[in-house]
């Protein structure tokens, strides 16, 4: 027998559209933090492949990992809504993604990382004054 799918029905095809549309990568949060780093003059690497769970902005001198999350796909404590439909799926995917985060950032800190995350409704100046000070902290003053 063929093997049981896990993916909910969805609703309808424009739903199944909209969230195969969804950015995994350069989404707007992500890029007005980055234009904001540079500004700064601040210098990183994107989506690092070497890195546990490729960070969306790396320091690799300063060894400062930086992750944007979307507050529903990561469970932001303010923002974080539970879908209606198929709950019961949704909440074992977004539990899937938070554990992940967790062991992304275990990782990264074994190998010596500071780990931060950002949330998708921060305004890219208070993130990056937070990049900023934990880049500063990092002992490395040397544009990464």
């Amino acid at each position: 027998m063929g093997r049981k799918s896990t993916l909910p029905t969805p609703l309808d095809a424009a739903t199944s559209a909209r969230l195969a549309r969804q950015a995994r990568a350069a989404t707007k949060p992500e890029l007005a933090l980055r234009r904001e780093l540079h500004r700064r003059g601040l210098r990183y690497r994107v989506n690092h492949p070497r890195l546990p769970g490729r960070p969306d902005i790396a320091f690799t001198r300063a060894k400062v990992a930086v992750f944007v999350d979307g507050c529903f796909w990561h469970r932001c404590p303010e923002h974080g809504t539970m879908p209606r439909n198929n709950r019961d799926w949704w909440q074992d995917k977004l539990d899937r993604n938070v554990a992940r985060d967790r062991a992304k950032d275990s990782a990264l800190a074994d190998l010596g990382w500071t780990v931060l995350h950002v949330w998708e409704h921060e305004p890219p100046s208070a993130a990056a004054d937070r990049v900023e000070q934990a880049w500063r902290e990092s002992g490395s003053m040397i544009m990464a």
